[in-house]
């Protein structure tokens, strides 16, 4: 039996529906999976996360490698960030603490977070960072200034791999953004509300 013609409607709504929602779901999940999947496979330069339990029974070659630090800061946060310490050698396995430096230049507090990767890419699967201040956000008052450790190990086993066997320079690059937060946020309205002339409170 044929469907009349506002069944066959029907049904091609519902199927279209569908198809929207699929595909609503598919884009939803594509960033957390593209997240994962550079955290598994150090993709993009992502590097891995260990912790200082592990650590202590990594294996230490008797070859140095070299870690060199950079910082950059988005242009909408008004922050100085930067290594304090442009390079470090160690050796291959052996745990390594850099500190980086962060400066609120503004008269308002701000919380930044910091995006990471290093370079080559090749080297993000065997670059484990122990603790990091890019784990959470910081959170700066207007003129303060913080030194802020990242503890980390590049795994011995980067002198088997076939691809990255002969990499011996990693640049570890952080970029810090602003990151809203609820009390933040509140901070910055009630410190708008007050006029710059007169200090008064304006009324809305």
């Amino acid at each position: 039996m044929s469907l009349l013609p506002k069944d066959r409607n029907q049904r091609v709504l519902v199927s279209l529906v569908g198809v929207v929602l699929v595909m609503g779901a598919l884009a939803w999940a594509a960033v957390p999976f593209y997240n994962w999947f550079c955290a598994v496979t150090g993709y993009g330069g992502t590097t891995q996360v260990t912790t200082a339990k592990d650590a202590a029974g990594q294996r230490v070659l008797d070859e140095e490698i070299t870690i060199r630090f950079d910082s950059n800061t988005d242009s909408n946060l008004p922050w100085t960030f930067r290594p304090m310490q442009r390079e470090m050698k160690m050796k291959i396995g052996q745990t390594g603490m850099a500190y980086y430096e962060a400066i609120n230049n503004s008269d308002h507090v701000i919380t930044g977070r910091a995006s990471y990767n290093v370079a080559p890419e090749i080297a993000g699967s065997f670059f484990y960072k122990i603790d990091c201040f890019c784990f959470t956000e910081q959170t700066l008052q207007p003129g303060e200034r913080v030194e802020m450790p990242v503890t980390f190990e590049v795994d011995p086993d980067i002198v088997t791999d076939r691809d990255a066997y002969k990499v011996r320079d990693i640049t570890l690059s952080y970029t810090f953004h602003q990151y809203d937060t609820p009390e933040t946020a509140s901070a910055a309205d009630s410190q708008s509300a007050l006029t710059p002339q007169t200090g008064e409170i304006r009324m809305n």
